[in-house]
């Protein structure tokens, strides 16, 4: 699911901080003056230098549709995408993972890690033009600590004890205990106070600003959502760090990847991620020069979770056969076309926490059987396990649109029809997928997603037992050791005795298998030959898109 922070973590973090530098046009003549023709060769040694140009609409393509323009609502890698464009965070991490200011123009923390000065930076404003001060920071990340909040982001903010503005463009927050992924928390957009100050903290994720009127401090400003279509946002000619390249940026909603790969090659659309099985069509478009490619490791996992609401999954030795019944080497090589590598932890091999020595339940048909039948279950008159007069039968969904997902919800149901398991897939549309499966639904019994994970490698969000009810923990996970040894990582200020608690946290949740963890994705962005400014960014695929810009 970039995912941006958690589906940012769905998260997906998407990062501002630009500089802008002004480009001219010439102005054709048939005959130019003295003074043209010095303009014109002018423009001519500029145009040959690669600087940069004003100007310019793009259009980028996702099979993903949005949800909300809010960051401690939204849970889905559109959403989080087109927020990253309208609102900035304090802080933002570049393309090494290495946090830099964003709203931030510095900080500093006392010795003991619980004070945090903040000072913004002079002369901001919203889309509105009213000033940005340290007072909308205090408003925004207040709303997670009240008691009515709804959202799933609660546990990021919890350890602030006590947050208020010293000045105008100075924040002091004060946690209630050291809190090593605090940088992440400031990454959240800072939100209107002026606009949202009236609206009940209760009702604030249904309030109509966060899909028909969001106002931010970003480089692109909200002008309209065509649900279903697109959403188009428009440079911010006051953004305080400099006015975006590009005029517009049209986020237009493709309903698959077979129509994307075809939009690309047409140039209807500019920009977009090309899925695995799309890969030799892409590189094939790149040698006919329609499109220029960008390709590297992802900072994600992708995986089948089991809801474990489910008596299904309640049992490890059951979670534990279904991995060994799943030949994801294979998986990979057929859908994916060899492009990926089998997962085995709950971690990135990009994070400096990642911990390769986990239990791994390689693919063994013998193996799953005999633990299914450890567990209780034994074949019925069709051939289907069954227990106290249950069979085991589930349905996997997965989103609509994205091939790789749909083809392995098939292999799962083959693979697993082996060993007597009855897997129904079910496709479905991105929004209506992501209502069934997320709080308060969970209406599941197995989901086929991703996680694009946060550059800090806490793994509080994604299976503290706390996040069960509103977070992220949605497949139920619940282990109150590990819970301690996540409370603890988070404490630890040194970066080598927090690896060592993670790497027990890892070893922990790969033995339970709450997932069957299936690949590590390479990430492939696809670009129109005119874009310029593109840096690939491991977990942002429109990092810094204030400073691309078109060589047209």
């Amino acid at each position: 699911m970039k995912v941006n922070k958690k589906l940012h973590w769905l998260v997906l973090l998407t990062f501002v901080l630009s500089i802008f530098l002004a480009a001219c046009n010439a102005n054709p003549a048939s005959e130019p003056s003295e003074n043209e023709e010095e303009t014109t060769s002018e423009n001519e040694e500029e145009a040959t230098s690669g600087e940069p140009k004003q100007g310019g609409d793009i259009i980028v393509g996702s099979i993903g549709a949005p949800t909300l323009f809010n960051d401690l609502y939204s849970t889905d890698i559109s959403s989080s995408d087109i927020s990253g464009w309208l609102y900035d965070g304090l802080v933002s991490f570049d393309e090494n993972l290495a946090p830099q200011g964003a709203l931030a123009k510095e900080w500093e923390t006392s010795e003991d890690g619980l004070e945090w000065t903040i000072k913004l930076h002079e002369g901001v404003k919203f889309h509105d033009g009213e000033a940005l001060t340290a007072d909308d920071v205090v408003f925004t990340y207040s709303l997670p600590l009240n008691e009515e909040y709804t959202g799933p982001r609660a546990s990021d903010f919890e350890k602030i004890d006590k947050i208020e503005a010293v000045d105008d463009t100075t924040v002091k927050i004060t946690l209630s205990e050291p809190y090593a992924p605090f940088l992440t928390t400031l990454t959240y957009g800072i939100l209107p106070e002026h606009i949202l100050k009236d609206v009940p903290v209760a009702e604030l994720g249904e309030n109509e600003f966060n899909t028909k009127s969001p106002v931010g401090s970003g480089p692109f400003k909200f002008e309209e959502w065509k649900e279903g279509q697109y959403v188009k946002v428009v440079a911010n000619d006051d953004y305080f760090n400099g006015r975006p390249y590009l005029d517009s940026i049209t986020y237009k909603i493709v309903p698959d990847a077979n129509a994307l790969m075809a939009q690309l090659a047409n140039g209807d659309v500019h920009q977009a991620s090309v899925q695995s099985p799309d890969l030799k069509t892409a590189e094939k478009l790149q040698d006919d020069g329609k499109i220029q490619l960008s390709t590297d490791l992802s900072l994600a996992y992708t995986y089948l979770g089991y809801n474990q609401k489910n008596e299904l999954f309640q049992d490890i030795k059951v979670r534990q056969a279904l991995t060994h019944a799943i030949d994801r080497e294979t998986m990979i090589q057929a859908v994916l076309d060899g492009d990926g590598e089998v997962a085995h932890a709950p971690a990135s091999p990009l994070s400096w926490a990642y911990n390769e020595n986990v239990a791994k339940f390689d693919y063994d048909v013998e193996k799953a059987k005999s633990l299914l039948e450890e567990a209780g279950w034994t074949p019925g008159d069709d051939g289907i396990l069954q227990k106290d007069g249950k069979k085991f039968s589930f349905e996997v969904k997965t989103n609509q649109g994205n091939k790789a997902r749909e083809q392995i919800a098939q292999i799962v149901q083959e693979q697993l029809k082996q060993v007597g398991i009855e897997v129904k897939p079910k496709i479905m549309e991105w929004s209506a997928f992501i209502e069934d499966v997320t709080a308060p639904n969970w209406k599941y019994d197995a989901v086929i997603l991703g996680w694009s994970l946060s550059a800090d490698p806490d793994p509080t969000a994604l299976w503290h037992s706390k996040e069960r009810e509103e977070g992220l923990n949605f497949v139920h996970f619940s282990d109150p050791e590990l819970d301690k040894l996540m409370d603890e990582n988070t404490k630890q200020l040194e970066q080598s005795d927090r690896k060592e608690t993670i790497a027990k946290i890892q070893e922990g949740i790969a033995e339970q298998q709450p997932y069957t963890f299936l690949y590590y994705p390479n990430d492939h962005y696809a670009l129109d030959p005119s874009i310029k400014g593109f840096v690939h960014h491991p977990s942002s695929e429109y990092y810094q898109i204030e400073k691309w810009w078109m060589d047209k």
